[in-house]
Protein backbone atom coordinates (compact mmCIF):
# COMPACT_ATOMS: atom_id res chain seq x y z
CA UNK A 1 0.00 0.00 0.00
CA UNK A 2 2.94 2.34 0.58
CA UNK A 3 3.91 2.78 -3.07
CA UNK A 4 0.75 4.50 -4.24
CA UNK A 5 0.47 8.11 -5.29
CA UNK A 6 0.13 10.41 -2.28
CA UNK A 7 -2.74 12.73 -3.15
CA UNK A 8 -4.09 14.52 -0.06
CA UNK A 9 -6.66 16.78 -1.74
CA UNK A 10 -10.07 15.58 -2.87
CA UNK A 11 -10.80 16.23 -6.57
CA UNK A 12 -12.94 19.21 -7.46
CA UNK A 13 -16.59 18.51 -8.17
CA UNK A 14 -16.92 17.39 -11.76
CA UNK A 15 -13.24 16.52 -12.09
CA UNK A 16 -13.58 12.95 -10.81
CA UNK A 17 -12.87 9.95 -13.03
CA UNK A 18 -15.94 8.77 -14.96
CA UNK A 19 -15.93 5.16 -13.75
CA UNK A 20 -18.26 2.69 -15.42
CA UNK A 21 -21.89 1.58 -15.47
CA UNK A 22 -21.29 -2.03 -14.46
CA UNK A 23 -19.79 -3.26 -11.16
CA UNK A 24 -16.26 -4.61 -11.29
CA UNK A 25 -15.81 -8.33 -10.62
CA UNK A 26 -15.49 -9.38 -6.98
CA UNK A 27 -15.61 -12.56 -4.91
CA UNK A 28 -18.77 -14.63 -4.72
CA UNK A 29 -18.28 -15.91 -1.15
CA UNK A 30 -16.60 -14.72 2.04
CA UNK A 31 -13.25 -16.52 2.27
CA UNK A 32 -13.51 -16.99 6.06
CA UNK A 33 -17.23 -17.46 6.70
CA UNK A 34 -18.16 -19.14 3.40
CA UNK A 35 -21.31 -17.07 3.01
CA UNK A 36 -22.40 -15.00 0.01
CA UNK A 37 -20.48 -11.74 -0.01
CA UNK A 38 -23.20 -9.67 -1.64
CA UNK A 39 -26.81 -9.01 -0.58
CA UNK A 40 -29.47 -9.97 0.11
CA UNK A 41 -28.44 -10.70 3.69
CA UNK A 42 -30.57 -12.09 6.47
CA UNK A 43 -33.35 -9.66 7.35
CA UNK A 44 -32.22 -9.48 10.98
CA UNK A 45 -28.74 -8.24 10.04
CA UNK A 46 -27.61 -4.62 9.99
CA UNK A 47 -24.82 -2.91 8.08
CA UNK A 48 -22.00 -0.65 9.29
CA UNK A 49 -19.45 1.00 6.99
CA UNK A 50 -16.11 2.36 8.18
CA UNK A 51 -13.04 3.94 6.59
CA UNK A 52 -9.96 3.64 8.78
CA UNK A 53 -6.94 3.38 6.53
CA UNK A 54 -5.80 0.32 4.59
CA UNK A 55 -8.90 -1.84 4.31
CA UNK A 56 -7.01 -5.14 4.54
CA UNK A 57 -6.30 -4.81 8.25
CA UNK A 58 -9.56 -3.02 8.99
CA UNK A 59 -11.59 -5.89 7.62
CA UNK A 60 -9.72 -8.47 9.70
CA UNK A 61 -10.51 -6.60 12.91
CA UNK A 62 -14.21 -7.18 12.35
CA UNK A 63 -14.31 -10.74 11.00
CA UNK A 64 -12.29 -11.76 14.06
CA UNK A 65 -15.35 -10.97 16.18
CA UNK A 66 -16.65 -14.31 14.93
CA UNK A 67 -19.36 -15.79 12.76
CA UNK A 68 -21.95 -15.59 15.56
CA UNK A 69 -21.70 -11.79 15.68
CA UNK A 70 -20.67 -10.96 12.13
CA UNK A 71 -22.50 -12.30 9.08
CA UNK A 72 -19.93 -11.10 6.56
CA UNK A 73 -17.30 -8.43 6.09
CA UNK A 74 -16.32 -6.96 2.73
CA UNK A 75 -13.94 -4.29 1.51
CA UNK A 76 -14.83 -1.66 -1.00
CA UNK A 77 -14.91 1.99 -1.92
CA UNK A 78 -17.32 4.73 -0.79
CA UNK A 79 -17.64 8.46 -0.25
CA UNK A 80 -16.66 9.62 -3.72
CA UNK A 81 -18.34 10.35 -7.02
CA UNK A 82 -16.88 7.78 -9.43
CA UNK A 83 -19.26 4.85 -10.01
CA UNK A 84 -17.82 1.31 -9.83
CA UNK A 85 -14.19 2.38 -9.48
CA UNK A 86 -11.15 0.12 -9.67
CA UNK A 87 -8.48 0.01 -6.98
CA UNK A 88 -6.03 1.83 -9.22
CA UNK A 89 -8.55 4.60 -9.85
CA UNK A 90 -9.21 5.04 -6.12
CA UNK A 91 -5.48 5.16 -5.41
CA UNK A 92 -5.05 7.89 -8.02
CA UNK A 93 -6.94 10.27 -5.74
CA UNK A 94 -9.30 11.19 -8.57
CA UNK A 95 -12.46 9.36 -7.45
CA UNK A 96 -13.06 10.96 -4.04
CA UNK A 97 -13.56 7.49 -2.54
CA UNK A 98 -11.99 6.15 0.62
CA UNK A 99 -11.17 2.52 1.33
CA UNK A 100 -13.92 1.12 3.54
CA UNK A 101 -14.98 -2.07 5.24
CA UNK A 102 -18.62 -3.17 5.22
CA UNK A 103 -19.64 -5.02 8.39
CA UNK A 104 -22.88 -7.00 8.26
CA UNK A 105 -23.64 -7.82 11.88
CA UNK A 106 -26.22 -9.27 14.22
CA UNK A 107 -27.46 -6.47 16.54
CA UNK A 108 -28.61 -9.09 19.04
CA UNK A 109 -25.01 -10.14 19.71
CA UNK A 110 -22.96 -7.00 19.01
CA UNK A 111 -24.06 -3.38 19.17
CA UNK A 112 -23.28 -0.52 16.81
CA UNK A 113 -21.57 1.20 19.76
CA UNK A 114 -19.30 -1.86 20.11
CA UNK A 115 -18.33 -1.56 16.46
CA UNK A 116 -17.66 2.16 16.85
CA UNK A 117 -15.37 1.42 19.79
CA UNK A 118 -13.39 -1.07 17.67
CA UNK A 119 -13.28 1.49 14.87
CA UNK A 120 -11.87 4.29 17.03
CA UNK A 121 -9.45 2.21 19.10
CA UNK A 122 -7.78 0.66 16.06
CA UNK A 123 -6.81 3.65 13.96
CA UNK A 124 -5.75 7.26 14.49
CA UNK A 125 -8.69 9.48 13.51
CA UNK A 126 -6.70 12.70 13.97
CA UNK A 127 -4.45 12.36 10.93
CA UNK A 128 -6.64 13.65 8.13
CA UNK A 129 -5.83 12.18 4.72
CA UNK A 130 -3.53 9.47 6.02
CA UNK A 131 -2.96 6.59 8.39
CA UNK A 132 0.65 6.43 9.48
CA UNK A 133 2.82 5.86 6.42
CA UNK A 134 -0.25 5.36 4.21
CA UNK A 135 -0.90 8.81 2.76
CA UNK A 136 -3.74 9.78 0.45
CA UNK A 137 -7.42 10.65 0.35
CA UNK A 138 -8.34 6.95 0.21
CA UNK A 139 -7.00 6.50 3.77
CA UNK A 140 -9.17 9.09 5.49
CA UNK A 141 -11.24 8.23 8.56
CA UNK A 142 -14.96 7.88 7.85
CA UNK A 143 -18.21 6.57 9.31
CA UNK A 144 -21.04 6.09 6.83
CA UNK A 145 -24.28 5.57 8.74
CA UNK A 146 -27.19 3.51 7.44
CA UNK A 147 -29.88 5.13 9.62
CA UNK A 148 -30.48 8.42 11.47
CA UNK A 149 -30.07 6.56 14.76
CA UNK A 150 -26.71 5.22 13.66
CA UNK A 151 -25.58 8.66 12.59
CA UNK A 152 -26.62 10.12 15.95
CA UNK A 153 -24.78 7.33 17.77
CA UNK A 154 -21.69 7.93 15.65
CA UNK A 155 -21.78 11.63 16.51
CA UNK A 156 -22.21 10.85 20.22
CA UNK A 157 -19.33 8.39 20.33
CA UNK A 158 -17.11 10.71 18.28
CA UNK A 159 -17.73 13.57 20.71
CA UNK A 160 -16.92 11.31 23.65
CA UNK A 161 -13.73 10.08 21.99
CA UNK A 162 -12.71 13.63 21.13
CA UNK A 163 -12.81 14.42 24.86
CA UNK A 164 -10.72 11.36 25.65
CA UNK A 165 -8.16 12.34 23.00
CA UNK A 166 -8.03 15.91 24.27
CA UNK A 167 -7.43 14.68 27.82
CA UNK A 168 -4.34 12.87 26.53
CA UNK A 169 -3.07 15.94 24.67
CA UNK A 170 -3.98 14.63 21.22
CA UNK A 171 -5.76 16.35 18.35
CA UNK A 172 -9.42 16.28 17.44
CA UNK A 173 -10.91 13.57 15.20
CA UNK A 174 -11.04 14.42 11.50
CA UNK A 175 -13.51 11.57 10.92
CA UNK A 176 -16.06 12.16 8.18
CA UNK A 177 -19.56 11.24 9.43
CA UNK A 178 -22.21 11.03 6.73
CA UNK A 179 -25.23 9.10 5.56
CA UNK A 180 -24.18 5.91 3.81
CA UNK A 181 -23.34 6.59 0.14
CA UNK A 182 -23.21 3.84 -2.49
CA UNK A 183 -20.81 1.05 -1.57
CA UNK A 184 -18.74 -0.45 -4.38
CA UNK A 185 -17.19 -3.87 -3.74
CA UNK A 186 -13.43 -4.03 -4.24
CA UNK A 187 -11.80 -6.61 -6.46
CA UNK A 188 -11.74 -10.31 -5.55
CA UNK A 189 -8.12 -10.34 -4.40
CA UNK A 190 -8.75 -7.61 -1.81
CA UNK A 191 -11.59 -9.47 -0.10
CA UNK A 192 -10.39 -11.04 3.19
CA UNK A 193 -6.87 -10.36 1.95
CA UNK A 194 -5.13 -11.10 5.25
CA UNK A 195 -6.87 -14.46 5.55
CA UNK A 196 -5.53 -15.39 2.12
CA UNK A 197 -2.14 -13.78 2.85
CA UNK A 198 -1.50 -14.03 6.62
CA UNK A 199 1.89 -12.34 6.39
CA UNK A 200 0.52 -9.49 4.26
CA UNK A 201 0.82 -5.80 5.01
CA UNK A 202 -1.40 -4.25 7.68
CA UNK A 203 -1.06 -0.56 8.49
CA UNK A 204 -3.78 -0.45 11.16
CA UNK A 205 -2.80 1.03 14.53
CA UNK A 206 -4.57 3.07 17.18
CA UNK A 207 -3.70 5.97 19.45
CA UNK A 208 -3.70 3.93 22.67
CA UNK A 209 -6.67 5.94 23.94
CA UNK A 210 -9.72 3.91 25.01
CA UNK A 211 -13.05 4.86 23.45
CA UNK A 212 -15.93 5.43 25.93
CA UNK A 213 -18.53 3.90 23.64
CA UNK A 214 -21.10 2.43 25.98
CA UNK A 215 -24.64 2.73 24.58
CA UNK A 216 -26.50 5.95 25.25
CA UNK A 217 -28.87 5.88 28.23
Amino acid sequence: MLFMRKNVTLPAAGAELPGRAEPIATARDHFVFHRPLQPPYRASMRIATFGMGCFWGAERLFWRLGAEKIWITAVGYAGGATPNPTYEEVCSGMTGHTEVVRVVYDPQTVSYADLLRIFYENHDPTQGMRQGADVGTQYRSAIYAQTPDDRAEAARVTAAYAQALRARGLGAPTTEIADAPPFYFAEDYHQQYLAKNPAGYCGIGGTGVSCPASPAA
